[in-house]
């Protein structure tokens, strides 16, 4: 599984209140909450997203509550995939349930905005085209790249079902 796009770059602890504000939880619908996905940063944000590209930030990405808002606003924007030095770990898991990746790397700050990177799931490699570096990170787990491509845990289980009857 291969991503390509534009890095958007964030910095450090950016809480889930960031991602997605609070008085959006009312709705589930991705599209909406992606046209207000980091409202209370930038609120230019979704308009600059084009489909495919790549979030990276800093450590502790998605601190705060545990709400799925804050990575479906996210995915809703159009990006495929978020990079960030560590994950709060109830949105690593929500990122995974809907469908989103999401890699960690122990230096994100040497990628900038508007950097086009080719990452690949399969081998856990990262590449700058722009500026010619190159990470390396734990490739993405086979039954978790699965899920991705199913569209989230909900639908992962739902063809396992099938599969069985």
């Amino acid at each position: 599984m291969k991503i390509e796009g534009r890095a958007h770059i964030f910095g450090e602890n950016v809480n889930t209140d960031d991602i997605i504000a609070a008085k959006y939880l009312d709705s589930q619908d991705e599209k909406f909450l992606g046209s207000k996905c980091m409202e209370n940063i930038d609120s230019e944000f979704p308009r600059r997203v084009d489909p495919g590209d790549i979030l990276v930030a800093g450590r502790n990405f998605g601190c705060g509550s545990s709400r799925e808002h804050a990575p479906i606003s996210i995915k809703g924007c159009g990006i495929a995939l978020v990079i960030a030095e560590s994950f709060a770990r109830i949105f690593y898991r929500n990122a995974i349930n809907i469908g989103l990746p999401i890699l960690e790397i122990s230096d994100t700050g040497k990628i900038h905005s508007g950097d086009r990177l080719s990452v690949d799931l399969n081998t856990g490699i990262i590449v700058n085209q722009d500026r010619g570096t190159e990470y390396r990170t734990q490739k993405f787990p086979r039954f978790l790249q699965e899920i991705i491509a199913q569209g989230g845990l909900v639908p992962w289980v739902s063809a396992r079902k099938k599969g069985d009857e």
